[in-house]
């Protein structure tokens, strides 16, 4: 099991001082902070970190209860960049620690992320044995034919 969008925001809280036990954090804070939090997943998602994260098609789309499906491998990820993000809103700067630590849990998330590039290598590599002239262009038909079909007779066209 996951963490829920709630929980996610309540440990981001937690991350930039603002603890549930030392403040009253009201449900007007966590759902603007959810907020934050399904645009910067919706933003990752564009960029191709597809975590699973269920975004919301409107504004008011996300409950505070709703499971994240955020595998375990992204949550140090997610909970550190939202604290990032939702700090100036409460007045808090966040420590370089935590900027640290979130750009090295980005950079992992990068990693598991993208794709491998695929190498397609030609029939034969350069080397010694490679004498291709025009790698890139395809080789010559060896006929030319007309719209009919039929071989086209080019005789005495490049004569001069």
């Amino acid at each position: 099991m996951s963490y829920t969008k709630g929980e996610l925001v309540l440990e981001a809280l937690n991350e930039i001082g603002i603890a549930d036990y030392d403040f009253d954090i009201g449900t007007e804070q966590t759902e603007s902070a959810m907020r934050r939090l399904d645009a910067m997943m919706a933003q990752w998602d564009s960029k191709g970190i597809k975590l699973g994260y269920p975004i919301p098609s409107t504004a008011d789309g996300s409950e505070l209860a709703q499971d994240s499906n955020i595998s375990d491998v992204a949550w140090e990820a997610v909970i550190l960049n939202l604290a990032i993000r939702v700090a100036p809103s409460y007045g808090k700067t966040v420590a370089q620690e935590t900027r640290i630590l979130a750009k090295a849990a980005m950079n992992s998330l990068y990693s598991i992320s993208s794709p491998v590039a695929e190498m397609q290598l030609r029939q034969m590599p350069k080397g010694a044995g490679y004498k291709a002239d025009y790698p890139f262009t395809a080789p010559p038909s060896e006929t030319l034919k007309d719209g009919d079909s039929a071989e086209l007779d080019l005789e005495g066209v490049f004569d001069e």
